[in-house]
């Protein structure tokens, strides 16, 4: 008993002294159980799969977040506001700081998975029942796991501190455990060079029951995610990064963040999003056409789109537009099989949050509500924008239509305002709007089934039906409807529904193409990248790659591809590209760090987040107006928020560790 209350003694005074990124809060639980976890091989990969559990549910996206996410940027917004563990809401509230950072503090558990991996990676030779491909197997997951753990802190709270394969002693002097951050650069390519030395011995694809863990593919398409973040402009001397971090430097004088432009950043980018092209082992998912899929547009020029006509991939023929998109993520595609994903994983907290999608009477919260700014980023049919729409199908903001239209599984209702009517396929796929047809299929009464959702003020879905929670209503008349099936239906209120797992894309592989079109068209002249294999590729501002590629992602929706007019100008292609990121990869977790790294944070964060006049009725209900929410109008854009901050005791614990610009010590 004395023994066991010296070791409680000296853990307590460690956890109150150390710095998180020792991770040593659970060190003698842990190592009390080491020499047994190393005594067999399937201790130990049982200990390094346990490790993946403290990246969370990458799908968690909006409560309880480990990242800002979709609310904490211009996709989305809800009148819940911080409440019920909205923390992304928190975040552009101006509520989050270094002492209070809620969920959304990556750099405690992430050094506890570092300190972890290490711990595998110094013992693993103690094993004795272990064969050299068992060994090289457990070292490739276990460095793709370290190396995912930097990426998530180099994202969110910037650049970490670097200990490598050390596993730092606890009865050191304090002065030992001062360490300073690395560049952003200096992590960069730590994080791609251990992710390239994983990928040489993770498997190019997992078994069914293993779906989720990480493959080469994997490996490959976050070093293409970090590439092109690292390119941007942002982290690349842009007037972005002189502007956020001219004058944070480390004390021995080095930029934290690189002031001097490089361009082959981007030719490096596009190398490492063609290697995963390369592979041949991922296509966008699609669903071939039926009698119910909706015929394609007949006003496209052949002239100025050739291929469009053409059978997939091709073309955009041949495929059901609207379910090709769509069945990704309701439930309904086989998601381990599924081509797309480059990594993914089976979600709990996506199926989870669908409840924020139905109306109250349906059993949700029917809070998660989209931004005007969203729904006017997609397209029409044809592939026009709402700016410049075509006589046949044309962008009204005013009468209502005449005729239903059924599609692939969708009903589009007589009377659906103008506005809502003749879009592309990712448009319904996405979107619930007033008077959306919500079929509940799987519910047992038959009021629930097949309903017809006003947002209205007096609608079943409006401010006027909140019931007890008065803020359960989409404050912009719009709910994101991405995740929802047409058989998914709540268990509650004697409805008796259920709800189909849902996957959570970590990296798909429309992002991986919209990337190397990126990346392409920021080069302004040959650049030579010699690959991990010492290979060497010359790279250059292809518009027949970019055409091909990135018309593969507009195929898939049904729209027309791009103009030579469009692709010779790398403005308006930087355009074309940022809005088609904005509807592609809409709550994918995306859009929070692109305008980051674009440099646009400031900018798109300041415009008013715009709606439908929730509290009308009838014709002035479609009345585009700022949203009347306090949520909405006390929204802070302040450039400190571009990172995280770091937890204040960490940065007080540690003279060296500067903190993030902008925050307070």
């Amino acid at each position: 008993m004395k023994k066991v209350i010296i070791i409680l003694t000296v853990a307590v005074i460690l956890s109150a002294s150390c710095t998180d990124f020792l991770s040593v809060d659970n060190y003698f639980s842990d190592e009390l159980k080491m020499d047994s976890v190393f005594a067999e091989k399937r201790y130990v990969q049982a200990y390094m799969w346990a490790i993946s559990e403290w990246f969370g549910d990458e799908g968690s996206l909006w409560q309880n977040a480990p990242s800002p996410g979709p609310l904490a940027t211009d996709e989305a917004i809800t009148a819940m506001g911080p409440w019920h563990g909205y923390n992304g809401m928190r975040y552009i509230l101006g509520q989050i700081s270094p002492s209070q950072l809620y969920s959304l503090n990556q750099w405690t558990p992430m050094y506890q998975v570092i300190r972890k991996c290490n711990t595998i990676l110094n013992r693993l030779n103690e094993v004795k029942d272990i064969t050299t491909v068992e060994k090289f197997d457990i070292i490739a997951n276990t460095k793709f796991m370290r190396a995912y753990a930097y990426y998530n802190i180099l994202v969110n709270q910037g650049p970490p501190i670097l200990l490598y394969d050390e596993v730092i002693e606890n009865n050191e002097t304090l002065a030992f455990y001062d360490r300073s951050r690395s560049t952003f650069d200096e992590a960069v390519k730590y994080i791609c060079d251990e992710l390239e030395e994983a990928a040489l011995y993770l498997s190019p694809k997992t078994a069914i029951m293993d779906f989720g863990r990480p493959t080469k593919g994997a490996a490959y398409g976050l070093v293409a995610r970090i590439r092109l973040i690292h390119a941007s402009p942002l982290f690349n001397g842009g007037t972005a990064a002189k502007a956020a971090f001219g004058t944070w430097k480390r004390k021995d004088g080095a930029h934290y963040i690189s002031q001097d432009y490089d361009e082959r950043r981007w030719a490096v980018a596009a190398a490492a999003a063609e290697r995963v092209i390369n592979m041949g082992a991922y296509k966008l998912h699609t669903v071939a056409a039926s009698s119910a899929s909706k015929p394609m547009p007949a006003n496209i020029d052949k002239a100025v789109y050739p291929e469009y006509y053409e059978s997939w991939p091709t073309g955009a023929a041949g495929i059901d537009h609207f379910k090709s998109f769509a069945d990704m993520f309701n439930g309904e595609s086989v998601v381990p099989t599924n081509p797309e994903y480059v990594w993914g994983r089976l979600s709990g907290r996506v199926t989870a949050n669908t409840q924020m999608a139905f109306p109250n009477t349906n059993g949700g919260w029917n809070g998660l509500a989209i931004n005007q700014k969203m729904v006017d980023a997609f397209r029409m049919f044809d592939g026009q924008t709402i700016e410049s729409s075509s006589i046949q199908y044309p962008y009204y903001e005013s009468g209502f239509s005449a005729s239903p239209e059924n599609f692939s599984g969708y009903r589009l209702l007589p009377g659906t305002f103008n506005m809502y009517v003749n879009r592309e396929m990712r448009f319904y796929a996405n979107v619930a709007f007033d008077g959306s047809f919500w079929e509940c299929l799987t519910s047992q009464l038959s009021t629930a089934r097949q309903k017809h959702v006003s947002y209205q003020r007096d609608g079943v879905g409006g401010i006027g039906n909140t019931g007890n929670d008065v803020n359960s209503y989409p404050i912009t008349g719009y709910i994101l409807k991405k995740y929802v099936h047409p058989d998914d239906c709540m268990n509650a209120r004697g409805l008796n529904g259920r709800i189909l797992d849902k996957s959570f894309p970590i990296i798909r592989y429309a992002e991986i193409l919209l990337a190397y079109v990126e990346a392409l068209n920021e080069l302004t002249k040959n650049h030579e990248v010699t690959d991990a294999k010492g290979q060497t590729i010359v790279l250059n501002r292809n518009i027949d790659e970019m055409r091909k590629y990135f018309n593969m992602v507009r195929f898939r929706a049904g729209l027309p591809g791009l103009t030579n007019e469009e692709l010779n100008s790398p403005q308006t292609m930087r355009d074309i590209i940022e809005r088609e990121r904005m509807v592609e990869l809409l709550h994918e977790n995306a859009r929070f760090w692109d305008v980051r790294r674009w440099g646009k944070y400031e900018t798109t964060e300041r415009e008013p987040i715009l709606g439908m006049n929730m509290d009308a009725n009838g014709l002035a209900f479609y009345n585009v107006v700022p949203v009347n929410q306090s949520v909405a109008r006390n929204r802070v854009v302040d450039r400190k928020l571009i990172l995280l901050p770091i937890e204040l005791n960490e940065v007080r614990k540690s003279p060296s560790m500067d903190q993030n610009p902008g925050y307070q010590y």
